[in-house]
């Protein structure tokens, strides 16, 4: 952008909120898939290794049944990609931190260690966009095998526990695609469904935003399932409506022809009545065609084509440009290795045993900016204190026996599921315990010190973590913002250059709007991410508003080309 871009005014030292953070919000809707997972894929390999009596290498297998947490947003065909690559960046992981560990007993050198790994998850996560949960996981895992007794010789057979553990896992994430392989796909017409309801319902730009995100996400799901089978079909045509929706849903206007199928009372109850029935095992409703539905297709079928010889490699590419140097990731890769360094060098000279838990605590604050970073440090602390209070309660019950120990870990992973879509929190309440159980496997230690050796690392992990983040500046989020905007303009300009054109195929229409619904997604990222950092210089604030009010705009006038809306809604659209 040129230096004459007129620019908002801003501090670069933003207020922290204390009560917004802790409040509840409403559970996920699937969020019992990653807990019904991680408890199968838990219970496994724990079970066996009770029946051979070597509970003592939990901690190998836990690594690979965590991998269960990954991918549930995903479609099968992605998913089964995903999670590998997930099995197989633990297994390195833990080959890094067991070497290092039957290499050397410094504390010195494992906190650097564990400080280096955390902060190479945390980049690749974010530049892969695999998650929930992210790299917290792979950290937690990571991190705590720095620290556990080990000799060179024994590292084959952890990892390979680790690895077959992350098989199951593999099967299990993967497996339910025999029973229901369009679930993944039904969820995300359904939100798609949902947003544009609440957007008819509440015109607004908030409601407008996330509607197009629901919209373009449902899409870019559908497009990842692989060949469209019947189901899929009827799934793109609800999206289609969808869209309508959202193109004309300003007005409370709705083309739902043909004439001869019953009105519904209004347009929302008509989108959430298809989203309840979208989510339920039942068959996919069928709604009419919505005008323009043919060409909407035959655009989708273009762009799955052409997806299936170059979707892979663009994906690799768009990895690589995140990583490159100027990425905005790279400054929160810096804050995930000096603060979890910190905070681990912090917590031995505090006199700690297990300093790994200050770099969890640390690693796991870091989020795309500061006040997001310090609305989980929040979270964390609150949740880790409070869980402690549970481990204590459940400890004497949990030393009856290994079955009643197992029992507890699995419950304690089932609720971490369970709770932390309301909040992180009130999730961080059931995995502390679960955490510290987990070293109850490898023999019993006493409470007073596995409770105040959490508590100190987590205030001095929280506390030095968060310092981190507003030391280590991230100026490269503005950029980001600036290539966004950039990015929209261009996306923008080659609609309306379609738009233009005598004879537009449904393709170049199709593709032309897919690319402008993309970049305002990505523009609304960048704006979010950027408003929240620290020692920012002034951002273009003015012009991201009307970029996507013009890019809303030229949404609204490819839907009426398409025949998705009628004229007299694209001239009133937002």
């Amino acid at each position: 952008m040129s230096d004459t871009t007129i620019r908002s005014r801003q501090p670069s030292v933003r207020r922290l909120p204390l009560a917004a953070p802790l409040r509840l919000a409403r559970p996920s809707d699937m969020w019992f898939k990653p807990a019904l997972s991680v408890v199968v894929a838990t219970a496994v390999p724990d079970l066996l290794l009770f029946a051979i009596d070597r509970l003592d290498l939990v901690m190998y297998t836990m690594a690979g049944s965590l991998c269960a947490l990954y991918g549930h947003n995903l479609p099968y065909a992605r998913r089964a990609r995903a999670v590998a690559g997930v099995v197989v960046s633990m297994v390195i992981g833990m080959a890094i931190s067991l070497v290092a560990a039957s290499l050397t007993g410094s504390t010195a050198v494992l906190i650097a260690v564990g400080a280096l790994l955390a902060a190479g998850q945390k980049t690749l996560c974010d530049a892969t966009r695999i998650g929930p949960p992210g790299p917290v996981i792979f950290t937690f895992v990571t991190s705590a095998a720095l620290f556990a007794p080990q000799h060179l010789g024994q590292v084959p057979g952890h990892l390979a526990l680790t690895l077959a553990a992350g098989g199951i896992s593999w099967l299990v994430t993967v497996g339910p695609a025999m029973i229901r392989r369009e679930g993944p796909e039904r969820r995300a017409t359904a939100r798609a469904l949902d947003a544009a309801a609440a957007y008819v319902t509440a015109p607004g730009h908030r409601t407008r935003r996330a509607a197009v995100a629901a919209v373009h996400a449902a899409w870019q799901a559908l497009l990842a399932a692989g060949r469209p089978t019947p189901v899929r079909r009827a799934l793109e045509r609800l999206v289609v409506h969808a869209e309508a929706a959202l193109a004309g849903g300003a007005h409370g206007t709705f083309p739902i022809a043909p004439a001869a199928a019953p009105a519904p009372a209004s347009a929302p109850e008509r989108l959430r009545a298809w989203a309840r029935q979208t989510r339920a095992r039942g068959p996919v409703p069928t709604p009419p065609p919505a005008p323009g539905t043919s060409d909407e297709l035959f655009g989708i079928d273009a762009e799955r084509a052409a997806g299936r010889t170059l979707g892979r490699r663009e994906a690799r590419r768009a990895v690589l440009r995140r990583l490159a140097p100027g990425s905005p990731l790279l400054p929160i890769g810096a804050r995930a290795l000096i603060g979890c360094a910190l905070a681990g060098y912090a917590s031995q000279a505090a006199g700690v045993g297990r300093p790994y838990w200050a770099i969890v605590t640390a690693a796991s604050l870091y989020q795309a900016n500061v006040t997001l970073s310090w609305n989980r440090a929040l979270q964390r602390t609150l949740g880790n204190l409070l869980g402690v209070l549970v481990f204590a309660a459940v400890l004497p019950v949990s030393r009856t026996g290994p079955l009643a120990l197992i029992g507890f870990c699995l419950f304690f992973g089932f609720a971490a599921e369970a709770l932390i879509t309301r909040n992180y929190w009130l999730g961080s309440i059931a995995v502390t315990p679960m955490a510290l159980l987990v070293l109850e496997f490898g023999g019993t230690h006493p409470a007073g010190e596995l409770i105040g050796d959490r508590v100190l690392d987590t205030v001095i992990g929280a506390g030095v973590g968060i310092l981190a983040a507003m030391l280590v500046t991230n100026r490269r989020a503005a950029g980001r913002l600036e290539k966004a905007l950039a990015a929209t303009d261009r996306a923008r300009a080659h609609a309306v250059h379609t738009l233009a054109a005598p004879q537009p195929t449904p393709a170049a229409l199709d593709a032309a709007r897919r690319r402008l619904t993309g970049s305002l997604v990505e523009l609304r990222e960048a704006d979010d991410t950027a408003a929240g950092e620290w020692w920012q210089r002034a951002l273009p604030q003015e012009q991201v508003l009307a970029a996507e009010q013009a890019g809303h705009r030229t949404l609204a006038a490819t839907a009426t080309r398409q025949g998705l809306i009628t004229p007299a809604q694209e001239n009133g659209a937002v």
